[in-house]
């Protein structure tokens, strides 16, 4: 979280939205945000959304398949991503996480296939 300085920024009844600056820290090597860094924000924000909408502190939560398609690409400025439920199961979740720019173009889609348990 700290090394892509990604900060929350909104919450909701079935949504849990997050935001990353898109620097040379997050560049590909041509200068465009690597699609990992994208993934990596997508497991965060979808990960983190387990936990605070369940509204369960008691939960482990492990991530255990993410995908991502990456639509368009963006050298500055910040991407946002928005993770709601497709799929809340009592121990396997499914997330949509949908990344997109300062103007609201869609940047990416990915999905998260999340397990829960008690500690």
């Amino acid at each position: 979280m700290e090394t892509l300085e990604i900060e929350f920024t909104d919450v909701g009844e079935n949504f849990l939205k997050a935001r990353m600056p898109v620097t040379s820290r997050v560049h590909q090597p041509d200068g465009i945000l690597h699609g990992g860094a994208t993934a990596a924000l997508a497991e965060s924000v979808g990960s983190a959304a387990v936990f605070v909408l369940n509204k369960d502190p008691s939960i482990q939560v492990r991530g255990i398949e993410i995908t991502a398609n990456h639509l368009k690409s963006v050298k500055e400025g910040y991407v946002y991503a928005t993770a709601s439920p497709i799929h809340q199961g009592k121990t396997i979740q499914l997330w949509e996480i949908r990344v997109e720019d300062e103007n609201t173009n869609l940047i990416a889609v990915c999905k998260l296939t999340t397990f829960k348990k008690r500690k």
